[in-house]
């Protein structure tokens, strides 16, 4: 069984999205299996406080390292070899390529920051990867988390209805996805391309790689410059 365990301060978060469609179905065929831990549970003092100011000043609050490291050493046990994937703004950028070695995994590890973020401390003591969803700032790694999850969990074995459906689309090859069309064949006077209704299927795969070929190249260039 895939297994994914996820430290936060908002345990009632979850299953969120996670908890509805596939995932919610794997999840009840124990595909995969999610564990929900609280850093709060060992916070400090009578009010469990889990944050600090920020050493040097500034704005904003910390997560302390003495909390988050307890919590790690409570939830997970010395051998398990799963990543650590700390949810951060900063990290390396999470990618279609890496949800697919996540899935081929024993699972992963989430931990998602609050406030102003982690004491950098904890990052190299635990062994913790920061991991970035995309070039903006959330208000906690939750949300990050979930599309992490969501990400891995649709290539499980077994989760899909075709194993194609996880490998013909958006990134798998390098470029964005072709066009899809389907009933009805005329609407709102826009028809389906012929060549799609030709039967012909060296010439309907031709088409397609002409068309992922002209959207990557209009709106992720970048894409094209990797290959």
């Amino acid at each position: 069984m895939w297994r994914a365990t996820v430290f936060t301060l908002f345990p009632e978060m979850f299953p969120g999205p996670l908890g509805v469609s596939l995932a919610s179905e794997a999840l009840a065929r124990e595909v995969w299996s999610i564990e929900i831990r609280d850093i709060r549970a060992n916070g400090q003092g009578r009010h469990r406080a889990v944050d600090a100011t920020p050493a040097g000043g500034g704005p904003g609050m910390v997560i302390r390292v003495d909390v988050l490291a307890a919590s790690l050493d409570a939830g997970l046990d010395e051998g398990d070899r799963r990543p650590r994937l700390l949810l951060s703004p900063r990290g390396a950028p999470f990618t279609q390529a890496r949800a697919r070695t996540l899935a081929a995994g024993e699972g992963v590890v989430l931990i998602c920051g609050r406030f102003e973020g982690v004491d950098e401390r904890i990052v190299a003591a635990r062994g913790l990867e920061e991991i970035s969803i995309g070039d903006y700032v959330l208000s906690g790694g939750e949300i990050a988390a979930f599309a992490v999850l969501d990400a891995c969990v649709r290539l499980l074995p077994g989760v899909m209805g075709e194993y194609s459906s996880g490998v013909d689309e958006s990134f798998e090859a390098g470029l964005l996805e072709y066009p899809h069309y389907t009933r009805p064949r005329v609407w709102e006077g826009r028809a389906i391309p012929d060549v799609l209704l030709s039967g012909d299927h060296a010439k309907i795969k031709a088409w397609r790689e002409v068309q992922a070929l002209k959207l990557t190249r209009e709106r992720r260039p970048d894409l094209l410059k990797r290959r």
